[in-house]
């Protein structure tokens, strides 16, 4: 059964059921891909030791694996032009493979490809994924953000302990079967999507700068919003482990907290989405904003483990926004969901790359606890920015 839209004959076609089947296949397979994602940080002292790297070697690394994201409104387009399902089915293995081989690399040079490789591939998939979800959630398009993000929130938790569990069991240099996994993933979305039509033939192809043009009500206060989110978010999913460390002298403390922050994230991020489509996304997402920066308070105000349910609570709310958004762009794409979607991941990734090196900038001047306060108050100004999205009635 297909929905008309009545302002433009040529929006993307969209079931009106929530496919459960189609959803959790996709959202299982988030999981899958992004594990393989997040094997660089538990394996770079390896790496640093096995090929004499500099720290800042080593930082390019990352670098050469974000850089990809650049293309993200390019991607976007040409998703919006042909099947998204292949870009989809074959990411995981493509994934899986070039860091399942990373302990293999013969030198620098090497290594520096499979992460460009990899960038590639997590931009190929996370592009166009969401908008698949869109296209199997119906009219619950919230419901199954939340269940697709719930999978890479999850991967970020586990992924350092899958890949550390590994490595101890097969060695650096022969843990590479591990991407058995990642294609198996790739083999199950051909199967379940192989026949699932997910392109309208009728669209035509739309300039990215009128994409921008009629994304703007929604991305410019969606823009700003994440830039003074993204404060919390690399103070806590970058520096969380070091301000624990400081402050209690436990490196394991640090690394409990730094799960606790990720479990919570899962729980608020599988919530979320499923409460904006009965509560509305502005409300959802203002109990968030505000929840988040008022709990980042109370965690740095506090001492000993009355502390830690503060950073659940900040986890819930910090991370669930993700999902709400997601439904937000899509809900508001119009012609071009994919290339919409894209626009809006650069801006998510450079938010994210800009605000992190600045909050590392202001910890090194005035410490990690009252970096954390300045955090919590941009974080409560991203509040009022609510007001200029688009009315949630006009979609």
């Amino acid at each position: 059964m297909r929905s008309h839209h009545p302002s433009n004959a040529t929006a993307p076609v969209r079931e009106s059921s929530f496919q459960t089947g189609n959803v959790l296949v996709l959202s299982v397979c988030h999981f899958v891909h992004d594990v393989y994602s997040g094997f660089l940080s538990p394996l770079l002292p390896l790496l640093i030791q096995k090929l004499s790297l500099s720290l800042t070697q080593a930082g390019l690394l990352s670098t050469f694996m974000q850089i990809p994201h650049l293309f993200n409104p390019w991607i976007g387009m040409l998703a919006d032009r042909v099947s998204v399902r292949y870009f989809i089915i074959f990411a995981p293995a493509a994934t899986a493979v070039p860091m399942s081989l990373l302990g293999v690399a013969p030198g620098y040079g090497m290594l520096l490809l499979l992460m460009a490789v990899t960038g590639v591939s997590v931009a190929l998939f996370h592009v166009p994924a969401p908008v698949m979800i869109a296209r199997v959630s119906g009219r619950r398009t919230g419901r199954g953000m939340s269940f697709f993000m719930s999978g890479g929130e999850l991967a970020r938790t586990v992924s350092p302990l899958v890949a550390v569990a590994a490595v101890g069991w097969l060695g650096l240099e022969g843990f590479y079967p591990v991407m058995l996994f990642g294609i198996a993933a790739s083999a199950w979305l051909f199967v379940t999507f192989r026949d699932v039509p997910v392109h309208d033939a009728r669209r035509k192809k739309i300039p990215l700068v009128n994409t921008l043009r009629s994304m703007g009500p929604v991305l410019t206060p969606l823009a700003a919003i994440l830039v003074l989110r993204g404060f919390m978010h690399g103070a806590l999913a970058t520096f969380l482990p070091t301000f624990v460390k400081i402050e209690t002298g436990q490196i394991w403390l640090a690394g409990i907290a730094l799960t606790i922050f990720e479990g919570a994230g899962v729980v608020g991020v599988l919530a979320a989405g499923s409460l904006s489509d009965v509560f509305g996304r502005r409300k959802v997402l203002a109990l968030s904003l505000l929840g988040a920066p008022v709990a980042l308070f109370l965690f740095t105000a506090t001492t000993g483990w009355i502390r830690y349910p503060f950073l659940v609570l900040i986890g819930f709310t910090l991370l669930s926004t993700t999902p709400v958004m997601l439904a937000l762009v899509q809900e508001h794409a119009g012609r071009s969901p994919a290339a919409a979607n894209g626009l809006y991941m650069m801006v998510s990734f450079l938010a994210r790359s800009a605000t992190v090196v600045v909050v590392g900038w202001i910890g090194d001047r005035i410490g990690l606890s009252n970096t954390y306060s300045v955090c919590a108050v941009l974080g409560i100004l991203a509040v009022p920015l609510l007001w200029f999205l688009p009315d949630e009635n006009r979609k």
